[in-house]
């Protein structure tokens, strides 16, 4: 006599399905230290695996010396544009006391305009700015042990990136086998597929978002350019990485674009600024997104939105970054 295996009830299933998210968003959170870095290594692994096969099969190198070859040159890639914003920022502070005067003199002008719409005069106006000063002063120890933290943490993350990708690399055909032994034996074909399908897939989507912030961060320099804003080689680069966090990074750039049209050019120009950022921010996330970065990872708007809200209220500025590609 066969015996039907009894459904559980719908609130039995619902109970155990909220108890396993909250779990692993609690071992998230608990893990943020040792995931994240795993995360980003294991994108940059596959990002460099076509080199490190290439060096290790055409060049004859060593796994390790291959793994590790591939890992300098991602490392010399990120310090190159690195240098790059150095050097902006460092052209900034040698026009810091011309930077200074147009601060000044857009200062004035913007409390003259208050005073002429909202009637509130210029002692005010500079009791406010002195109370902002004079608290944002009391809290400069703290905030520079927090700045100290979070550059010693950042530091931290990089060289565990590094190593983890390095180590992902040199033991990848060992991971390979892993996983395939984790499964049935006759399942080893399909589970091979799926993993050359997953590291093609994921390749493809770096790829394609690398070669949009190249995109954005060219058009922007261009256009800032044709505006007459100073720096704008230094405001293209920096909404052209920022626009890897997506949603947030636009308007973060977009920030620091007023903030420079501001000081340097005066009120006249920061609605051309802002306009011209966000009319390429439409047509990236129109028509370049959709194009090099969508057809690899499909997934809509609200969806990207929610999970770089839950990525970064999880993991922070990482989980922002990390949303996209863990929810394809």
């Amino acid at each position: 006599m066969a015996f039907s295996k009894p459904i559980p009830p719908f609130y039995n299933k619902l109970a155990m399905v909220l108890i396993s998210v909250i779990a692993l968003f609690y071992i998230a959170i608990l893990g943020k230290d040792i995931l994240a870095p795993m995360l980003f290594a294991l994108l940059f692994s596959v990002l460099l695996l076509p080199i490190a096969r290439f060096i290790e099969t055409r060049l004859r190198f060593h796994r390790s010396l291959a793994a590790g070859l591939s890992v300098l040159l991602l490392m010399l890639a990120m310090a190159g544009v690195l240098y790059m914003v150095a050097i902006q920022v460092i052209n900034l502070s040698d026009d810091w006391p011309q930077f200074k005067l147009h601060v000044q003199g857009s200062l004035k002008d913007l409390q003259q305009w208050i005073f002429v719409k909202f009637h509130i005069n210029l002692i005010k106006q500079n009791g406010y700015i002195n109370n902002a000063v004079s608290s944002a002063l009391s809290n400069g120890p703290s905030m520079i042990g927090g700045l100290m933290r979070s550059f010693s943490s950042i530091l931290l993350y990089a060289i565990f990136i590094m190593l983890d990708t390095f180590f992902l690399l040199y033991y990848r055909r060992l991971l390979v086998r892993f996983l395939i032994a984790v499964f049935r034996e006759e399942n080893s074909e399909a589970v091979y597929d799926i993993i050359a399908q997953a590291q093609h897939s994921i390749s493809q989507y770096i790829k394609g978002l690398l070669l949009e912030m190249a995109i954005v961060s060219a058009t922007c320099c261009v256009a800032l350019w044709i505006l007459g804003v100073n720096y704008p080689v230094l405001l293209g680069l920096l909404a052209g990485l920022l626009n890897l966090i997506p949603y947030i990074g636009i308007f973060i750039s977009l920030l620091l674009s007023v903030v420079v049209t501001f000081a340097t050019a005066g009120l006249g120009k920061i609605l051309l600024v802002i306009s011209t950022l966000f009319g390429i921010h439409l047509l990236d996330a129109n028509m370049l997104l959709p194009l090099i970065v969508g057809a690899k990872v499909r997934l809509n708007a609200l969806i990207t939105i929610i999970g770089v809200i839950i990525g970064g209220s999880v993991w922070g500025i990482a989980g922002t970054f990390l949303a996209i590609p863990v929810i394809a």
